[in-house]
């Protein structure tokens, strides 16, 4: 994806043929401003952010990076430039500042309850994105300490519950993708028998989709014992409070709500002559 094309087709959105408001209320000069965190959490988005405010004429630096811890009141980005320019940047470096904050403060959070009790295990993000937005979101997941798991349908095999109906059968299913020639193939199952029936039928993945922590804990250890190469991933109903229950029995943890419902962190920004 081409950063500047995507924020330049935000900016058209935001501003249209020009801010009215600015144009009619402020007086052409220089400026500055300054984006202040207002709660804790995990910066993510303050190079875009930037990149934002630069693209409409300003000077903009991050004084805490990406990936860092924030505290209430810590300033997180300057910005310098005609003052009608930071306005036109204002409110779409906030949106993508917050947001992409919210996901790597989430995630960072799920990743540190998840390692507590299995070090080596990886928090993942979903297709569960919003559409024109799935790069910013899935490099806050990163940012968090995520990992991105597919980026799309065009870049890795994921055969799920209307596939198999479609299919006829987890068998024919995992058959037919093998028979197309991909590797990696993962299936999505409900149940402790149809885990086993997928890592019979040659899946090289098994997603546990909506397990209990002691089905998720049965069927990774038989999983296993018998399919040692198998990767499992469980997927469904995960949150901050459960995750550790699950981490035990899987490699790999899928969370949607990390970019379908998460609560983005509070930043305010402050301009003056």
């Amino acid at each position: 994806m081409d950063l500047r094309e995507a924020l330049e087709a935000f900016l058209e959105e935001d501003v249209g043929n020009g801010d009215i408001t600015s144009d009619a209320v402020v007086d052409h000069g220089r400026a500055s401003g300054t984006i202040v965190a207002k709660e804790k959490g995990v910066v993510a988005g303050a190079e875009v952010a930037c990149e934002v405010f630069r693209m409409v004429g300003c000077d903009a630096n991050a004084r805490i990076l990406d990936g860092d811890d924030i505290l209430p009141g810590e300033t997180v980005i300057e910005v310098e430039g005609e003052a009608r320019d930071i306005l036109r940047g204002e409110r779409l470096a906030l949106n993508i500042l917050s947001r992409m904050s919210g996901i790597a403060t989430a995630t960072s959070h799920l990743v540190e309850e998840a390692r507590r009790a299995k070090p080596d295990v990886e928090i993942a993000a979903t297709r569960k994105t919003t559409p024109g937005f799935r790069y910013f979101e899935k490099l806050a997941v990163e940012i968090g300490g995520g990992i991105q798991h597919r980026w799309g349908l065009n870049d890795a095999v994921l055969i799920k519950e209307n596939h198999i109906e479609m299919a006829g059968s987890i068998r024919k299913a995992v058959e037919r993708a093998s028979r197309a020639g991909h590797d990696d193939i993962e299936i999505e199952v409900t149940s402790p028998d149809e885990a086993l029936e997928a890592a019979q039928a040659g899946a090289d993945i098994i997603m546990l989709d909506n397990f209990t922590p002691q089905d998720a804990n049965w069927t990774y250890n038989k999983l296993q014992l018998t399919y040692p190469m198998i990767v499992v991933e469980i997927s469904g109903g995960i949150t901050e409070e459960n995750i550790g229950d699950y981490a035990f029995s899987a490699h790999r943890i899928s969370v949607g709500g990390l970019t379908h419902s998460v609560r983005s962190i509070d930043y305010s920004m402050s301009i003056e002559r």
